[in-house]
């Protein structure tokens, strides 16, 4: 008889769990880009269970990953440790970020560097190329611009054949638009740049990941800082560049307009849209909803989206 989960609350009943329906419960809430209290809470316990009874690192590198998209590093850190003493593939590259972002309150870049170069030997991309940036910035190792170029070179040249949006694509597209900026290369740069914006845009979409949305703020402003933005042709990101001034933003969605405001404050720009307030651009991106939705989830069924700025003369800087 397999071993049951005892009285785990799954949507409002608590019961008794095997294996497979902790699975189910994992695989189910594991894809959904929000969780109510109480599926967070099952989720949680069923991730833990099956921890406890399998010992699949798989689920732990799950739990480790649920709670550093929650910003607790703490316990992604627990996880991720556990999962990486099992020999997981992917857990060597959470604990690279996590020492080398200093999540739990301390940078290592001994550590990080240690942890990218297992995660690379085991084929993951994403740490070659922060292995890349370390050599880069010169962090634990000396700073070697050309060894950056020639990793992310190579790397660029295997973006045709990826079409996953969870690969590294945009990070590397971003990379190589900033090595043909410095070239003098523009408009390979501008391109290199596109393509990393059309690509997470659809991460976004999918998760709503805070790391994600940021990222989409440094590329939107290194973007253009190399071409004129065209507002013709906008599309929700673009307001990380327009919010730079107190602007309005309008917008369609299934026939309903709706309104973005920035207002200017004494430490940049707050938001108000549909009846919330937000601190900055960013917030506005992580947290505002849509008809019940995230609004990152919503980004590319918006049309017709205008501009008006209070400073018309500061428009176009």
């Amino acid at each position: 008889m397999p071993p049951v989960l005892s009285y785990l609350c799954y949507e409002g009943m608590a019961v008794t769990m095997t294996i497979r329906e902790a699975e189910m419960i994992a695989k189910k809430y594991g894809s959904k880009t929000q969780l109510s209290e109480a599926e967070e809470f099952t989720y949680i316990e069923a991730l833990e269970y099956l921890i406890e009874e399998t010992g699949d690192t798989g689920w732990m590198c799950a739990l480790g990953g649920y709670y550093y998209g929650k910003k607790d590093y703490i316990l992604a850190r627990k996880y991720y440790e556990m999962a990486d003493e099992g020999g997981d593939e992917w857990a060597p590259e959470g604990l690279g970020y996590i020492w080398y972002y200093g999540r739990c309150g301390e940078v290592d870049y001994e550590k990080a560097f240690h942890y990218y170069s297992k995660a690379a030997e085991n084929g993951l991309l994403q740490s070659e190329i922060k292995l890349a940036d370390m050599y880069k910035n010169g962090y634990f190792v000396e700073q070697d611009y050309d060894e950056y170029c020639r990793i992310i070179e190579k790397a660029y040249r295997s973006v045709p054949v990826m079409y996953n949006p969870y690969q590294p694509i945009s990070e590397i597209c971003v990379r190589m638009a900033g090595i043909r900026k410095k070239q003098g290369r523009i408009n390979e740069a501008i391109e290199a740049y596109e393509k990393a914006r059309e690509i997470l845009g659809t991460r976004i979409r999918n998760s709503g990941f805070f790391g994600d949305i940021n990222s989409m703020k440094w590329l939107i402003e290194d973007l253009y800082t190399l071409k004129e933005i065209d507002y013709s042709d906008l599309d929700l990101f673009d307001l990380f560049w327009i919010m730079q001034y107190p602007a309005k933003v309008s917008f369609m969605y299934r026939d309903k307009k709706y309104e973005v405001t920035g207002v200017k404050e004494e430490n940049g720009i707050a938001i108000f849209f549909d009846g919330h307030w937000y601190r900055s651009v960013t917030e506005f991106f992580n947290e505002a909803m849509l008809e019940g939705r995230r609004i990152t989830d919503n980004w590319t069924r918006l049309y017709n989206m205008e501009v008006h700025y209070e400073r018309t003369d500061q428009s176009k800087e």
